[in-house]
This record gives C-alpha cells, structure tokens and sequence, in this order.
C-alpha cells in the first residue's frame, strides 16, 4: 500500500510543477529562460523523487511532462509519433542503476547537444515538414524556417525510405553567437537562447539572417528501416545529406568504460566549437530499443547523462588585477568563452594570490571553471597544464593609481594603500555608501558618481552633502541635468542627512560589515564615537562579530585618512543613535533565523525586524548553526536545506502564535 502524501508534500509537489511549467513556457515558447539548467534540473529531480515516494502524485506529474504546449502564434500539428524527452542522470549511481538493468550492454555515446529539438519529414526524399517538439504530442509548424538551415537538406540524396521524419538539434556555434549579439540590438543570453530565438521566427527571412546549425541524430516514423544499430542510423543520415556528431561517438560496453568518455569529452568540451550539456547513452541495437519500449515521457533505452551544470572546462588566456572599493587587489581569470549554466563567462575570479599558489595556475593552462546560482564563477582547478604557460606575478603597484601594494601581518588580502586617492577605490565606496542599504540617495548612480569624482566636485562621502551648494549651478548645465533634476537630488540628499547608525556603520565600507553585522554594532554600542573607540576584546566577545570582523573594525578607525573623512562626513550628518537594548533575556535570544518566500501578513523586512527585536540574528543563508527557517509562500532551495538538515520550520502562523504569546 503506498504512503499518503500530507499537506505538505501536495503543497510542494504542486509549488514544483508551477515552477517547471512556467520555466518550461518561458524555455519553450518564449525562448528566454529565466532559470539555469542547474535550477530547473534540481526541481524536476524533487518532483520526480516525491512521484516515487507516492506514485498517486504520478498523473500528470513531472514524469508524464515533456516540452509545453505549443504558442498559438503558430500551426500546430501532431506527431506521428511522440517526440519523448530523456531521463536524465547526474552521477555514476545513477547512471550504473540504468546500465545494470540493461540486457544489452554496447552503448553508442553521443553528444547532448544544447540545442532546441526539432522534426523534418520527408515523403519520397522531399522535405514537407518540419515542427518544433512542442508538447511532445502536437508540434509547431516551422517548415518555412528549416528550409533556410542548410544542414537540413530539403531533398535527401542516396537511397531512403517513402516517409521519414528525422529528428535532431538545431544549434548555432559560439563564434555565430559572439558575432550576432555583436551586431543585435537584442542581446541574447546564450547561443541555445540565440538558436531558439531564431529558429522560432513567424518571418523566415529573419531566419535565414541567423547563422543556425543542425545535427540530425533519431527518428520517428518510418516507412522502411535498412539500418540495425545507432550508430548504423548515423551513416544513413550522412548519405542522406544531414550532418551528425559522429566524429565525436564513442561505444562503450561497462562503466569503467562510459566513465573514461565522460573524462575525454569533458576535458574536450572547450574545443567543441558549440555548447553541449551532457551525453547521451543510448543502446546500440534497435531492435532492443524496440522491445524496451518508452516510459510515459522518455524511452527506457536512452539516458542523457549530464554533465555539472555549474563547472567546465576551459583555457585561461590571462590574469588582470582589479582594485575593489576597499582597496583589496583582486585576480581575475580572463578565460576563453564557455557556456557554464546557461551563461556565457568570460571571466572568473582567482580571490588572491595564495589561491593562484594554491591551485598552481598558469597562464595558457585549461582550468575547470564553476558557476553556482548568482554567484562569481570561480577556477575550482588545473584541468591540463600548458607546455608554454606563463606563471603570474603579483604587482607591487597598485594598476590604477600607481600606489604602494601592501599585506598586512596574517592577511591574505593585498591592498592599495591609497584609499581616498585611487579612483577605483572611492567610485567603489561612493556607490556602496549612497545604495539602497547605505545612505538610499537616489539619483547618485554609478554614471552620475564617476562624472562627479572626474570633475573633482566629490573627493569623499562628506563632499556629497555640499555638491549642490557648490556645484548645483554649474551642474544644472550637465547633460541629463536640468532644473529639477537638480532640485530631487537636492531632495534626496537633504532627506539622507537624517541617517540611522546601522545603516551608517554599514555604509562607510568597513571590510567584513555587512548589514546585519551593522545592526549588532548598533545595538550593543548605540552611538558611532562608541563602536570607533570600542576596544579589541570587546568587539571579540560580541556573537556574530569574531575576530576578523573585530579586526577590521579596529584598523578601520586607526587608519587617519578614515578617521579624517568620517570627521568630516559627521560634520554633514545626523546620526540617530541607538538605544542600546539588552536582548539576553528576549524570546529568540541567540536563534539564528533563516526567511524563505512570501509572508501574506508581512514584508520581509517587517518580519526581519521583530525578529531582531527579539533577539534572534537573522541570516541569509541556511547551515548547520541555523535554530528555524520561517517559510512563506514560494520557498526554493532554503526551505529544501532546511528539511535536509533536519532544522526547524516555522510556518508563518507559528510565527504569528509566538508573536501573540510573546507580546502580551
């Protein structure tokens, strides 16, 4: 008897399959992707695991979806026969609990290509027409659009068959992609976006503008199959005119041997002139892929085994350094373009010297490359050492003002020592100090900040609150500047004179503070004179600031330039202080809290801050050390790590309870 899925599981199970589908009309229809493959990947993997766990969640669940349906922008017909997705598997576990299950052991491996699918029919060797995958069952009309693809040939050559419909990939290679956003007005996010974007014109003209690719690689009906094995089909494809990734197949019969073939084509997929994703294992023989037939959306004989969303691997063409708006001198990975996630990186950050040591990296090296979410692609290794790579050498000099280049004692980090100096430096601090966390002054973007500093009008933070005294005249006659926009800049900047301490500890760019290490700053010393002349060992022992925070904070307010331009900032200001609160008898004293999705009854930062007035510190990511998560509508992956982690979940109505018990 299968278990019963609780409330819970059914509100997951459904806040999946509403996010797959509105990703897969996003994917499929509208060809913007607004997920990576890595997120879209791990939710579908949820939905088919609690499918699994309770088969009754099966019908018309993630393992019965393929593709979506189709746009009523253009013709729709059915398929023949269905076009199926494939299952895909993520790790050798995965892929030897297919292998093992398999009566036939020769695998023919192919390349995933990252494409988008398409059919083409042919009837006595004439292209009639071609559809989009569509909702697996029922295909868009693109006949028109395949026509002007010169890899899909409109008349086959050699012997075929009376009807065929070839299915296969339509790509466009990374040097067509670079050059069509290049000369685009519309810039598209990778060349899969590029290819579908493209390919699913209503003008064909425009399609024939597009450099597009195709591989021809499977089928669906046939009036007459000569060929036995996979790999036989992809010689019949050739001497039809179609093109196929032949050259790049392998055969493998155990997994010592499929693994050695994942290794060779991940260490070649930079020099594959397009993007791939994966591989894809297929039986060799068809007619025991006849006999083991299909699942609901994915034939059982075919995996595709994909490669980590997040990490490739690719050539580093050189070192640049950067210089961030604290100082600190920053490597950066200048790499040959690779698609890691749904996204082209040219870049990637190496952190500081001791990590280029580390990981022994040199110039001309193939390094692998990882990409999670929103954060910085980072070089995680060496993939293959060059023979005539060249070592980096750190600059004594800072590369945008020429100052000295310092390490203090038990750092890491170098820093320029020209803090106010260097340009790179102060625009950094401006920005950090006027943004939405900061001082809020809205009308001070990066443009305006780094027009401002060239004309010498703003030197430090305190010259902000005098530029429109000084220089609202001259100002006025800027282009993009007017009398009212002078007048709301005026506005903004008056009302941020009024600022309270966290949001001023926050803003004037102590290394290591962040907001909410700011709040606990506020709270336990209440004014600024008390943070900046609070002793070592005092700030040691607060919970949640340490020893580095402790020690920034400390040569923060020692360094005389800082000491100088905070004098002078709080000469324009006023700081409205904190009254320092003792929260060590308070409900949540200690918790560390963790908010995921939307709360009905309050804002995120409603429920932030009586959290905080209880006690609790409230962090952005959960771990280990996290007490509860509060969970919303809509919770991701946090509300996922939580379960995994065995840690405490609050829903919102607890929440509400505690409050009510609390407060009385």
């Amino acid at each position: 008897m299968s278990k019963i899925p609780d409330l819970f599981v059914l509100s997951e199970h459904a806040d999946l399959l509403k996010k797959l589908h509105d990703w897969d009309i996003a994917y499929h229809q509208n060809d913007a992707p607004v997920v990576d493959d890595a997120t879209y990947d791990a939710a579908k993997k949820r939905a088919l695991e609690l499918e699994e766990l309770y088969p009754q969640l099966a019908q018309n669940g993630a393992s019965t979806h393929v593709g979506a349906a189709v746009s009523d922008k253009f013709k729709s017909f059915r398929h023949s026969v269905p076009m199926l997705s494939i299952a895909d598997v993520f790790n050798q576990a995965e892929v030897a609990d297919w292998f093992n299950k398999l009566v036939s052991k020769e695998l023919f491996i192919e390349l995933k290509v990252d494409g988008v699918s398409y059919a083409a029919r042919y009837e006595n060797g004439v292209l009639v027409r071609g559809l989009t995958r569509g909702s697996g069952v029922e295909g868009e009309d693109i006949t028109e659009n395949l026509k002007t693809i010169p890899d899909i040939p409109q008349r086959l050559s050699g012997a075929f068959p009376d009807v065929v419909e070839v299915r296969g990939e339509v790509y466009m290679l990374r040097s067509d992609f670079v050059a069509l956003n290049a000369e685009s007005e519309k810039q598209f996010a990778n060349p899969r976006n590029a290819a579908a974007g493209s390919l699913r014109q209503l003008n064909p003209q425009i399609t024939a503008t597009r450099k597009l690719s195709a591989f021809a690689y499977t089928y669906g009906e046939i009036s007459d199959r000569t060929f036995t094995t996979q790999s036989g089909y992809f010689d019949v494809l050739e001497s039809w005119g179609f093109k196929t990734t032949k050259k790049y197949a392998r055969y493998a019969n155990n997994m010592d041997e499929i693994q050695a073939v994942y290794n060779d084509i991940m260490m070649m997929r930079p020099d594959i002139p397009f993007d791939i994703d994966g591989l894809v294992l297929k039986v060799n023989d068809i007619a025991t892929q006849e006999k083991m037939g299909a699942r609901a959306n994915s034939p059982r004989w075919e995996v595709a085994y994909k490669f980590p969303a997040a990490r490739a691997i690719t050539t580093l063409r050189d070192i640049t350094v950067q210089v961030g708006r604290t100082g600190v001198l920053t490597p950066v990975a200048e790499l040959e373009p690779i698609n890691i996630g749904g996204v082209v990186v040219s870049r990637a950050t190496l952190h500081n010297a001791d990590e280029i040591k580390r990981l022994n990296i040199k110039i001309g090296d193939k390094v692998v490359v990882q990409r999670a979410g929103d954060v910085i692609p980072q070089i995680v290794a060496v993939a293959e050492s060059a023979q005539n790579a060249t070592e980096f050498v750190f600059p004594t000099t800072c590369p945008v003002c020429g100052g000295a280049v310092v390490q203090e004692s038990g750092q890491v980090a170098r820093r320029c020592v020209n803090t106010l100096g260097c340009p790179a430096q102060l625009i950094g601090e401006l920005e950090h100090f006027v943004s939405r966390k900061g001082f809020d002054i809205d009308g001070l973007g990066e443009k305006q900040l780094e027009n401002f500093v060239a004309r010498g009008w703003i030197k430090e933070p305190a010259d902000i609150f005098t530029l429109i005294k000084n220089y609202g005249e001259a100002m006025k006659q800027m282009d993009g500047f007017g009398e009212k926009s002078v007048a709301n800049l005026n506005m903004a900047i008056e009302k941020a004179r009024d600022v309270e301490l966290h949001r001023l500890l926050f803003a004037i760019g102590i290394p290591e503070i962040g907001q909410v290490s700011a709040k606990i700053l506020a709270r336990e010393f209440g004014s600024i004179d008390a943070v900046r002349n609070a002793p070592s060992w005092r700030l040691k022992n607060i919970d949640g600031i340490g020893d580095v925070m402790a020690d920034e904070i400390i040569s923060f307010f020692a360094d005389v330039h800082n000491a100088s331009a905070l004098d002078n900032l709080l000469g324009q200001i006023r700081v409205k202080e904190t009254n320092v609160v003792d929260l060590s008898d308070a409900p949540l004293a200690g918790k560390k809290v963790v908010l995921t999705g939307t709360l009905e009854k309050y804002t995120r930062d409603e429920a932030k801050d009586i959290l905080e007035k209880m006690g609790a510190t409230v962090t952005g990511g959960v771990s280990n050390k996290t007490d509860f998560v509060l969970v919303g509508a809509d919770a991701g992956s946090k509300l996922t790590k939580a379960q995994d982690l065995g840690i405490e979940v609050w829903s919102e109505a607890m929440f509400d309870d505690f409050i009510g018990k609390n407060t009385k």
